[in-house]
């Protein structure tokens, strides 16, 4: 593992990064998305590593990647974990994709799309949008105290903006339709990225 703080942006445009795509045979891209999401939609060549694993196993990715690693998500909260999951272990000139893979696509990279999903945050905003209607409702017609619920919502969508984590995305990651048959165990994604250095 080589620290390459000194030459990697702590973020990339997708312009750039559809730049060194061409240009540099030592680029990672690492995507840290769950496996719907990144079955719909993800960089071609780019190596699926689900945030959860990447940081459960953190030591042991980051000593297998090189210099030049771009990690990707949705919208780059995710891969901002993940870029400060690495560093706390010693891979501090991970870069992130500005925008996410959407961003990309959009800006004419190379991707592949399978079958389309939604986003993960765009699930959280429908369960936690839907959750405070129907609190809201419920309080109007069943009993008051389930408008306790639209605040427990609201408690906790601030405490995911200030801590940068979102426990509900963590739950609905879970879930069967977020899930692929294709997600890389810890040993198939290690490997993985052993087999490209």
């Amino acid at each position: 593992m080589t620290d390459s703080t000194a030459t990697m942006p702590a973020t990339v445009a997708p312009a750039t990064l559809k730049e060194w795509a061409a240009r540099h045979d030592d680029l990672m891209v690492v995507d840290v998305r769950s496996g719907a999401e990144f079955d719909s939609l993800h960089i071609r060549g780019s190596y699926h590593v689900p945030l959860p694993l990447l940081s459960e196993h953190a030591e042991e990715f980051a000593s297998r990647m090189g210099t030049r690693v771009v990690l990707v998500c949705q919208s780059g909260a995710r891969a901002e974990q993940a870029r400060k999951r690495l560093a706390a272990v010693g891979l501090a000139g991970a870069s992130v994709l500005e925008g996410g893979v959407p961003a990309l696509a959009a800006a004419g990279g190379d991707v592949v799309r399978g079958a389309q999903t939604w986003a993960l945050e765009r699930q959280v905003r429908m369960t936690a949008g839907s959750l405070v209607l129907a609190s809201i409702l419920g309080g109007r017609f069943i009993s008051p105290k389930l408008r306790l619920v639209a605040g427990g919502i609201g408690a906790g969508l601030t405490f995911s903006a200030a801590t940068n984590s979102c426990a509900m995305g963590a739950m609905l990651s879970k879930m069967p339709w977020n899930r692929s048959a294709s997600g890389p165990t810890a040993h198939q994604a290690l490997q993985q990225l052993g087999d490209s250095r």
